[in-house]
């Protein structure tokens, strides 16, 4: 009788180890995980979507004439809400400031009859954060914007995400590329707000893209310190392949020290760092 309690339990100990380890496998490869579905695809829509196309040019209507005018006023609130009014809206010619906050209370812009005015700026920002989840997920994430004008500037992406195997003890890596252009449809002093248009790619033996769109915002809330936020979205290979970021910024002259947060979707698997990380402006 004693030996089969040792031997039972002995068994269920044996189980028991078994099983952590598979899990705890499976979540040391979530970077895998994702490259695999990326690589895959999503099969699963492509029925539906041809058997939906198909009935909608089935049912479409020959009235055109409503829907030439509902085309047209959709287009002008859409111009209206993504470009803006240049004729009314005095903010969309707030000049590019030299960097946040170098006169003191300025962000990204500066108000146009502002008596410290250097005329048509260019600017290059840079940053890099390290990216950190835990001791086995880990990254880096380097951005820099260059600007021409207030009017639109072109932002590129890239991270770098790497994951050590607990068992094996190697690591896996995802390279991420996102490439935008970006325009302020707000431009105060202290706050602008945003959209981006580009694509996202991911490397490594994936190698596929996608088309990518976003949202972005900078508050200048109080004296040396901001806070902004970004969102694009993008799909590849029918899977999504989103990213968020949220910082604080503490800036001191031309450069600045960041602490945030990020959250990453790559098909299935969620990504959750903290972020650590500082930049300059050129």
């Amino acid at each position: 009788m004693i030996a089969f309690k040792k031997q039972k339990l002995m068994k269920n100990t044996l189980l028991v180890i078994l099983l952590s380890l598979t899990l705890h496998n499976s979540f040391s490869q979530k970077i895998d995980k994702s490259k695999n579905e990326l690589k895959s695809g999503n099969t699963s829509n492509s029925s539906s979507s041809s058997s939906s196309s198909s009935s909608s040019r089935n049912s479409s209507s020959n009235d055109f004439g409503l829907a030439g005018l509902f085309v047209e006023g959709l287009l002008y609130v859409s111009f209206y809400s993504t470009i803006g009014d240049y004729r009314s809206e005095n903010h969309l010619y707030n000049p590019l400031s030299k960097y946040p906050y170098f006169d003191g209370e300025s962000g990204n812009f500066q108000k146009d009859n502002d008596s410290i005015q250097y005329g048509n700026l260019t600017r290059f920002d840079v940053e890099n954060h390290f990216l950190y989840s835990n001791n086995n997920l880990f990254g880096n994430h380097l951005k820099a914007k260059f600007r021409p004008f207030q009017y639109f500037y072109i932002q590129g992406d890239y991270r770098e995400l790497i994951e050590k195997n607990a068992i094996t003890n190697k690591y896996s890596n995802l390279s991420l590329f996102q490439f935008n252009v970006a325009y302020d449809r707000i431009r105060f002093k202290k706050f602008n707000l945003g959209w981006t248009l580009g694509a996202t790619y991911v490397g490594n033996d994936v190698q596929k893209a996608g088309f990518s769109y976003g949202l972005h915002t900078d508050v200048f809330a109080i004296k040396n310190i901001s806070f902004n936020s970004a969102m694009i979205w993008s799909r590849i290979n029918g899977l999504p392949v989103n990213s968020f970021e949220i910082r604080g910024k503490y800036h001191k002259q031309n450069y600045f020290f960041a602490l945030g947060y990020e959250h990453l979707k790559i098909a299935t698997p969620n990504y959750n760092y903290m972020t650590f990380g500082a930049g300059i402006y050129f």
